[in-house]
């Protein structure tokens, strides 16, 4: 059991790893080369990994055969929408309350929803 967990944290820590260099790569060229609104290029940056993780997450995390995609995707969108939320709106009161950098910002951020999105995907959407 206990080695179950950790084997599905470190996979799904590995997925969120490459999700998070689609988002990455995404929100800087939506902000820096189209020059669009960084909390819009940030929410497209999340969005287009929040595919690309369900899939991963599904096929190989949590081995999911059994439910309909049909049925998980829409719960792993709300939760992914939900951290979302968390994350712009954190991102938008340290921005807005600090000094660092956006990117510094938008990893520790990163690092807040990793937690969240686990332990809810875990108890919610694969279950």
């Amino acid at each position: 059991m206990i080695q179950t967990l950790h084997s599905r944290i470190f996979k799904f820590g590995v997925v969120g790893l490459s999700g998070m260099i689609i988002d990455y790569s995404v929100t800087w060229l939506f902000k820096e080369k189209l020059k669009l609104n960084k909390y819009l290029a940030n929410s497209v940056g999340f969005s287009l990994a929040v595919v690309s993780n369900y899939l991963l997450n599904r096929i190989w995390t949590f081995a999911q055969t059994s439910e309909s995609s049909l049925s998980q995707f829409p719960k792993f969108l709300l939760v992914s929408l939900a951290g979302l939320a968390i994350n712009n709106l954190c991102l938008f009161l340290l921005v807005k309350h600090t000094k660092f950098n956006f990117y510094l910002l938008k990893i520790m951020v990163i690092a807040l929803v990793f937690f969240w999105n686990y332990f809810i995907n875990l108890s919610f959407t694969f279950n």
